[in-house]
């Protein structure tokens, strides 16, 4: 009997330490991993863009369109929320799937690209990978996300959120979202991520308006002045 007792106390102190070990990977590590893959991705953008030819600078009344072939997986802008920190910044790569949510954020690829006409869409993980979105409820009307593709500056100014719904809702994406408040084809920028902080029932949105334009030589754009 007491052997069977000792092997069992064995037994749960050893699945004990692996469900500790669990929780410090998904806590911890993943999220080291993520922040260098982040970190990666940004560094090659600005060196891509460093190295690139210079381009025209768009007319303030007609924001230039961001490249329209973006590989898969591969980042091509970078975006800041100041109300979630001035060194708040994430790499937004193309598509959402699971590899691609673990180095970044990830784009609809059925949506509008930065600064062009329809509902440029972006999804992030709240928690793990990172944490991209994890204040994402922090996010109020008013409040300015931003982005630049090495050569525009766009300024997106958050109208609604962050607005609670159900996985399924894919019309949240929609070049006019209905619920977003919007009538009519604009400039639109919608963010997603998961509801609760530590599931994925629920989807929060907010929805924004491109407000304003800057080309990168000129410097950065107020919102992102301290």
């Amino acid at each position: 009997m007491r052997v069977i007792v000792r092997t069992f106390s064995e037994l749960c102190i050893t699945v004990g330490a692996l469900i500790v070990l669990l929780v410090v990977y998904v806590l911890f590590w993943t999220g080291v991993r993520a922040d260098r893959a982040m970190a990666d991705q940004i560094d090659d953008l600005q060196d891509q863009w460093a190295q690139q030819e210079v381009r025209p600078t768009p007319a303030p009344s007609a924001p230039a369109p961001s490249p329209v072939a973006v590989k898969s997986g591969k980042p091509f802008a970078i975006m800041y929320i100041p109300r979630l920190g001035f060194t708040w910044n994430k790499p937004v790569l193309e598509g959402t799937s699971t590899g691609t949510l673990k180095k970044g954020l990830g784009h609809y690829k059925s949506t509008a690209l930065p600064g062009g006409r329809g509902n440029f869409s972006v999804a992030g993980h709240r928690r793990t990978y990172g944490d991209p979105f994890k204040d994402f409820p922090r996010l109020r009307r008013g409040d300015a996300v931003v982005l630049t593709d090495g050569v525009t500056w766009f300024t997106y100014r958050i109208d609604k959120g962050p607005y609670k719904t159900v996985p399924s809702d894919i019309e949240v994406i929609d070049p006019v979202p209905r619920k977003s408040g919007y009538t009519r084809p604009g400039r639109y920028l919608t963010l997603t991520t998961c509801d609760p902080e530590w599931g994925h029932s629920h989807r929060l949105i907010v929805w924004a308006h491109l407000d304003s334009t800057r080309p990168v030589e000129a410097g950065k754009p107020e919102a992102l002045r301290r």
